[in-house]
């Protein structure tokens, strides 16, 4: 089997400080606007940091479990990257980074690269659309919007 790969990048931009976005890219500020969004916490911290690993089912285009490890955690720059592993389909590296546009809106950069580990794998990647992608990430900007307009007073 050769592995496939693929690899896409969404940009948006969205009227909230770049700090207050970055905190919600982890996996407990993703359950405060992912609907659905549980992950188990193995390491018995919040912290996130560099080799936290955490673990999902059937969630962000997973069949099952998917284990995932912080491949690289800068808050001062505000970006992350996740490893996430499905063992026997698919690896998924996940990057997200947050830039300032201003003190009150932010352009957001998300990469989503998947490596297939087996056939179904392969067979994934290769009918993952890049207007697939825009709509997955267009469900991003969504509901990040959605969770600011309920939280406010």
């Amino acid at each position: 089997m050769n592995a496939r790969s693929i690899s896409y990048t969404e940009i948006f931009d969205i009227n909230q400080p770049a700090r207050t976005l970055f905190e919600l890219f982890s996996p407990e500020g993703e359950r405060l606007w992912v609907p659905g969004w549980q992950y188990q916490n193995i390491l018995g911290t919040d912290a996130l940091h560099e080799d936290y690993v955490f673990l999902t089912q059937g969630h962000d285009h997973a069949a099952g479990e998917a284990i995932w490890i912080v491949k690289r955690y800068d808050p001062d720059a505000m970006q992350v990257q996740y490893y996430r592993i499905e063992p026997g389909e698919k690896l998924g590296i996940v990057a997200v980074s947050c830039d300032s546009l201003d003190r009150r809106s932010t352009r957001v950069t998300v990469t989503y690269t998947y490596i297939g580990l087996s056939d179904r794998g392969n067979r994934f990647i290769e009918g993952y659309t890049r207007v697939a992608y825009q709509e997955f990430i267009g469900q991003w900007k969504s509901l990040l919007e959605a969770y600011f307009v309920k939280k406010q007073p």
